[in-house]
Protein backbone atom coordinates (compact mmCIF):
# COMPACT_ATOMS: atom_id res chain seq x y z
CA UNK A 1 0.00 0.00 0.00
CA UNK A 2 1.05 3.54 -0.52
CA UNK A 3 -0.79 7.00 0.33
CA UNK A 4 0.31 9.52 -2.05
CA UNK A 5 -0.54 13.72 -0.42
CA UNK A 6 0.43 16.16 -3.19
CA UNK A 7 -0.15 19.96 -3.04
CA UNK A 8 -2.83 19.84 -0.38
CA UNK A 9 -4.14 23.22 0.66
CA UNK A 10 -6.31 23.85 3.52
CA UNK A 11 -7.58 27.60 4.85
CA UNK A 12 -10.66 27.41 7.29
CA UNK A 13 -13.05 30.42 7.14
CA UNK A 14 -10.64 32.48 10.23
CA UNK A 15 -8.41 32.90 7.75
CA UNK A 16 -6.10 29.96 9.71
CA UNK A 17 -3.89 28.33 7.08
CA UNK A 18 -3.80 25.04 8.38
CA UNK A 19 -2.82 23.26 5.48
CA UNK A 20 0.25 24.93 3.20
CA UNK A 21 0.88 22.99 0.08
CA UNK A 22 1.68 19.63 1.91
CA UNK A 23 3.06 16.72 -0.26
CA UNK A 24 3.80 13.15 1.12
CA UNK A 25 4.79 9.79 0.87
CA UNK A 26 3.95 6.57 3.20
CA UNK A 27 4.26 3.24 2.88
CA UNK A 28 3.07 0.17 4.53
CA UNK A 29 4.81 0.35 8.59
CA UNK A 30 4.34 2.64 11.41
CA UNK A 31 4.52 6.69 9.95
CA UNK A 32 5.01 9.34 12.68
CA UNK A 33 3.83 13.03 12.00
CA UNK A 34 5.23 15.71 14.58
CA UNK A 35 4.74 18.68 15.46
CA UNK A 36 3.57 21.31 18.15
CA UNK A 37 0.15 22.31 18.85
CA UNK A 38 -1.46 24.20 15.80
CA UNK A 39 0.81 22.99 13.27
CA UNK A 40 -1.64 21.38 10.72
CA UNK A 41 -1.47 17.50 12.40
CA UNK A 42 -4.93 17.16 13.15
CA UNK A 43 -6.39 18.77 10.11
CA UNK A 44 -4.61 16.79 7.51
CA UNK A 45 -5.71 13.72 9.98
CA UNK A 46 -9.25 14.66 9.63
CA UNK A 47 -8.72 15.88 5.83
CA UNK A 48 -6.88 12.24 5.33
CA UNK A 49 -10.12 10.68 7.37
CA UNK A 50 -12.63 12.62 4.89
CA UNK A 51 -14.27 14.39 7.75
CA UNK A 52 -13.76 17.82 6.02
CA UNK A 53 -12.72 18.94 2.59
CA UNK A 54 -9.01 20.06 1.18
CA UNK A 55 -9.22 23.24 -0.57
CA UNK A 56 -6.47 21.75 -3.37
CA UNK A 57 -4.39 19.21 -4.17
CA UNK A 58 -4.93 15.64 -4.43
CA UNK A 59 -4.64 12.20 -2.13
CA UNK A 60 -4.20 8.92 -2.90
CA UNK A 61 -4.40 5.96 -1.70
CA UNK A 62 -3.00 3.14 -4.25
CA UNK A 63 -5.79 3.71 -6.99
CA UNK A 64 -8.49 5.29 -4.79
CA UNK A 65 -8.72 9.14 -5.43
CA UNK A 66 -9.63 9.90 -1.59
CA UNK A 67 -11.24 13.32 -2.35
CA UNK A 68 -13.05 12.26 -5.44
CA UNK A 69 -14.64 8.86 -3.65
CA UNK A 70 -14.65 9.48 0.36
CA UNK A 71 -16.43 6.42 0.71
CA UNK A 72 -14.23 3.81 -0.84
CA UNK A 73 -11.72 4.99 1.68
CA UNK A 74 -13.87 4.72 4.22
CA UNK A 75 -14.10 1.05 3.46
CA UNK A 76 -10.41 0.73 4.64
CA UNK A 77 -9.77 3.35 7.00
CA UNK A 78 -9.40 2.83 10.73
CA UNK A 79 -9.90 5.96 12.45
CA UNK A 80 -8.90 6.66 16.33
CA UNK A 81 -9.40 10.61 16.74
CA UNK A 82 -7.57 12.50 19.67
CA UNK A 83 -10.75 12.32 21.69
CA UNK A 84 -12.53 8.86 21.29
CA UNK A 85 -15.98 9.59 22.64
CA UNK A 86 -18.25 6.59 23.65
CA UNK A 87 -21.67 5.90 24.71
CA UNK A 88 -22.09 6.36 28.59
CA UNK A 89 -24.26 3.42 29.40
CA UNK A 90 -22.27 0.63 26.96
CA UNK A 91 -20.21 -2.24 27.74
CA UNK A 92 -17.14 -2.86 25.16
CA UNK A 93 -18.43 -5.83 23.47
CA UNK A 94 -21.64 -4.02 23.08
CA UNK A 95 -19.51 -0.95 21.54
CA UNK A 96 -17.37 -2.94 19.15
CA UNK A 97 -20.35 -5.25 18.01
CA UNK A 98 -22.14 -1.70 17.27
CA UNK A 99 -19.58 -0.15 15.24
CA UNK A 100 -18.94 -3.46 13.24
CA UNK A 101 -22.89 -3.14 11.96
CA UNK A 102 -21.67 0.37 11.01
CA UNK A 103 -19.09 -1.12 9.10
CA UNK A 104 -21.26 -3.16 7.48
CA UNK A 105 -20.33 -6.58 9.25
CA UNK A 106 -23.96 -7.89 9.47
CA UNK A 107 -23.75 -11.61 9.54
CA UNK A 108 -24.22 -12.44 13.46
CA UNK A 109 -21.65 -15.46 13.77
CA UNK A 110 -18.63 -13.73 12.08
CA UNK A 111 -19.28 -10.67 14.20
CA UNK A 112 -19.46 -12.32 17.31
CA UNK A 113 -16.18 -13.89 16.21
CA UNK A 114 -14.74 -10.80 15.40
CA UNK A 115 -15.64 -8.92 18.48
CA UNK A 116 -13.91 -11.32 20.83
CA UNK A 117 -11.11 -11.75 18.55
CA UNK A 118 -10.33 -7.70 18.82
CA UNK A 119 -10.81 -7.92 22.26
CA UNK A 120 -8.44 -10.11 23.47
CA UNK A 121 -6.11 -8.59 20.80
CA UNK A 122 -6.53 -5.64 23.17
CA UNK A 123 -6.45 -7.33 26.11
CA UNK A 124 -10.18 -6.34 27.02
CA UNK A 125 -11.47 -9.83 26.72
CA UNK A 126 -11.98 -10.28 30.30
CA UNK A 127 -13.43 -6.56 30.36
CA UNK A 128 -15.86 -7.16 27.60
CA UNK A 129 -19.30 -6.87 30.00
CA UNK A 130 -18.02 -3.91 31.68
CA UNK A 131 -19.31 -0.46 31.30
CA UNK A 132 -16.68 1.60 28.54
CA UNK A 133 -17.52 4.92 30.40
CA UNK A 134 -15.62 3.55 33.77
CA UNK A 135 -12.40 2.56 31.67
CA UNK A 136 -9.18 4.19 32.31
CA UNK A 137 -7.29 6.23 29.75
CA UNK A 138 -5.40 3.46 28.80
CA UNK A 139 -8.18 1.25 28.31
CA UNK A 140 -10.72 3.37 26.67
CA UNK A 141 -7.80 3.91 24.02
CA UNK A 142 -7.21 0.07 23.25
CA UNK A 143 -10.98 -0.06 22.77
CA UNK A 144 -10.57 3.04 20.08
CA UNK A 145 -7.68 0.69 18.51
CA UNK A 146 -10.04 -2.28 18.27
CA UNK A 147 -12.90 -0.06 16.62
CA UNK A 148 -10.24 0.89 14.47
CA UNK A 149 -9.39 -2.52 13.50
CA UNK A 150 -12.62 -3.48 12.57
CA UNK A 151 -12.89 -4.11 8.89
CA UNK A 152 -9.30 -4.97 8.09
CA UNK A 153 -8.39 -1.32 7.50
CA UNK A 154 -5.43 -0.79 4.80
CA UNK A 155 -4.94 2.71 6.46
CA UNK A 156 -4.83 3.38 10.05
CA UNK A 157 -4.88 6.87 12.02
CA UNK A 158 -4.31 7.67 15.31
CA UNK A 159 -4.28 11.23 16.00
CA UNK A 160 -2.43 11.61 19.72
CA UNK A 161 -3.27 8.24 21.23
CA UNK A 162 -0.87 8.51 23.76
CA UNK A 163 -1.62 12.07 25.49
CA UNK A 164 -2.69 11.56 29.01
CA UNK A 165 -1.62 8.02 29.72
CA UNK A 166 0.62 6.94 32.26
CA UNK A 167 3.60 5.16 31.23
CA UNK A 168 2.50 1.60 31.55
CA UNK A 169 -0.27 2.03 29.52
CA UNK A 170 1.45 3.51 27.10
CA UNK A 171 3.68 0.92 26.73
CA UNK A 172 1.01 -1.13 26.30
CA UNK A 173 -0.40 1.06 23.93
CA UNK A 174 3.16 1.06 21.94
CA UNK A 175 3.17 -2.82 21.61
CA UNK A 176 -0.38 -3.13 20.40
CA UNK A 177 0.05 -0.53 17.48
CA UNK A 178 3.85 -2.11 16.52
CA UNK A 179 1.67 -5.37 16.48
CA UNK A 180 -0.64 -4.31 14.18
CA UNK A 181 1.61 -1.99 11.84
CA UNK A 182 3.52 -4.96 9.67
CA UNK A 183 0.80 -5.17 6.55
CA UNK A 184 -0.66 -1.89 6.44
CA UNK A 185 -0.31 1.75 6.71
CA UNK A 186 -0.43 3.50 10.61
CA UNK A 187 0.39 6.93 10.82
CA UNK A 188 0.94 8.54 14.38
CA UNK A 189 0.56 12.17 14.97
CA UNK A 190 1.56 13.28 18.09
CA UNK A 191 3.51 15.98 19.49
CA UNK A 192 5.41 13.39 21.97
CA UNK A 193 8.28 13.08 20.70
CA UNK A 194 9.66 9.60 22.63
CA UNK A 195 6.77 8.13 20.50
CA UNK A 196 7.95 8.56 17.13
CA UNK A 197 11.48 7.42 17.93
CA UNK A 198 10.42 4.26 20.10
CA UNK A 199 7.70 3.22 17.12
CA UNK A 200 8.42 4.51 13.83
CA UNK A 201 9.87 3.47 10.75
CA UNK A 202 9.72 6.97 8.97
CA UNK A 203 8.65 10.90 10.43
CA UNK A 204 7.87 13.92 9.49
CA UNK A 205 7.68 17.07 11.27
CA UNK A 206 5.28 20.11 10.53
CA UNK A 207 5.34 23.36 11.46
CA UNK A 208 2.47 25.92 10.52
CA UNK A 209 0.75 24.05 8.15
CA UNK A 210 4.09 22.89 6.13
CA UNK A 211 6.05 20.00 5.80
CA UNK A 212 9.37 21.31 6.99
CA UNK A 213 11.78 17.38 7.92
CA UNK A 214 11.01 13.88 6.73
CA UNK A 215 12.92 10.79 6.96
CA UNK A 216 14.19 7.66 9.25
CA UNK A 217 14.25 9.20 13.05
CA UNK A 218 17.62 7.89 13.13
CA UNK A 219 18.62 9.63 9.59
CA UNK A 220 17.62 12.86 11.03
CA UNK A 221 18.96 12.46 14.17
CA UNK A 222 22.49 12.24 12.37
CA UNK A 223 22.09 15.04 10.31
CA UNK A 224 23.13 16.91 13.65
CA UNK A 225 25.98 14.64 14.98
CA UNK A 226 28.29 17.11 16.21
CA UNK A 227 26.47 20.55 16.66
CA UNK A 228 24.74 19.72 19.87
CA UNK A 229 26.33 21.43 23.00
CA UNK A 230 25.23 21.84 26.78
CA UNK A 231 25.67 23.24 29.36
CA UNK A 232 24.04 24.04 33.04
CA UNK A 233 23.14 27.45 33.48
CA UNK A 234 21.52 30.10 35.84
CA UNK A 235 17.91 30.98 35.50
CA UNK A 236 18.97 34.89 35.28
CA UNK A 237 21.56 34.22 32.44
CA UNK A 238 19.20 32.42 30.03
CA UNK A 239 18.16 35.60 28.00
CA UNK A 240 21.50 36.63 27.44
CA UNK A 241 22.52 32.89 26.17
CA UNK A 242 19.17 33.31 23.72
CA UNK A 243 20.83 36.14 22.35
CA UNK A 244 24.01 35.07 21.76
CA UNK A 245 23.49 31.36 20.75
CA UNK A 246 20.65 29.05 18.74
CA UNK A 247 19.21 27.48 21.77
CA UNK A 248 16.85 25.00 20.57
CA UNK A 249 15.71 23.54 24.04
CA UNK A 250 16.12 24.53 27.30
CA UNK A 251 14.63 22.29 30.83
CA UNK A 252 14.75 22.93 34.19
CA UNK A 253 17.69 20.38 35.92
CA UNK A 254 18.51 20.59 39.44
CA UNK A 255 16.70 23.93 39.20
CA UNK A 256 18.43 25.30 36.72
CA UNK A 257 18.17 25.87 32.86
CA UNK A 258 20.00 22.99 30.72
CA UNK A 259 20.05 24.43 27.51
CA UNK A 260 21.06 23.01 24.01
CA UNK A 261 22.77 25.31 22.19
CA UNK A 262 23.21 24.19 17.67
CA UNK A 263 26.71 25.46 17.09
CA UNK A 264 28.93 24.25 14.20
CA UNK A 265 31.89 24.73 16.42
CA UNK A 266 32.05 25.31 20.55
CA UNK A 267 29.99 27.99 21.63
CA UNK A 268 32.09 28.76 24.57
CA UNK A 269 33.42 28.06 28.45
CA UNK A 270 31.54 25.23 29.91
CA UNK A 271 29.64 23.77 26.86
CA UNK A 272 30.20 20.20 26.15
CA UNK A 273 29.09 18.21 22.91
CA UNK A 274 26.34 15.71 23.62
CA UNK A 275 25.00 13.24 21.01
CA UNK A 276 21.65 14.82 19.22
CA UNK A 277 18.50 13.02 20.19
CA UNK A 278 15.07 13.48 18.12
CA UNK A 279 13.97 15.98 20.33
CA UNK A 280 16.98 18.19 19.44
CA UNK A 281 16.42 17.58 15.62
CA UNK A 282 12.24 18.32 16.36
CA UNK A 283 13.00 21.86 18.27
CA UNK A 284 15.75 22.68 16.03
CA UNK A 285 13.55 22.51 13.14
CA UNK A 286 10.60 24.20 14.99
CA UNK A 287 12.75 27.31 16.17
CA UNK A 288 14.29 27.71 12.74
CA UNK A 289 10.70 27.94 10.78
CA UNK A 290 8.65 29.61 13.60
CA UNK A 291 11.68 31.94 13.01
CA UNK A 292 11.65 32.64 8.93
CA UNK A 293 7.81 32.18 8.51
Amino acid sequence: MELVIKNLCKTYSNGVKALDNLSLEISNGMFGLLGPNGAGKSSLMRTLATLQEADSGTMHLDDINILENPIELRKVLGYLPQEFGVYPKITAKELLDHLAILKGITNNKERIELVNFLLQKVNLYEKRNKSVKGFSGGMKQRIGIAQALIGNPKLIIVDEPTAGLDPGERNRFHNLLADVAEDVIIILSTHIVEDVRELCQNMAIMNQGRLICKGRPQHVIDELNDRVWQKLIERNELEDYSNQHMIISNKMVGGKPLIHVLSDIKPGVGFTRVPPTLEDVFFSKINITSTVI
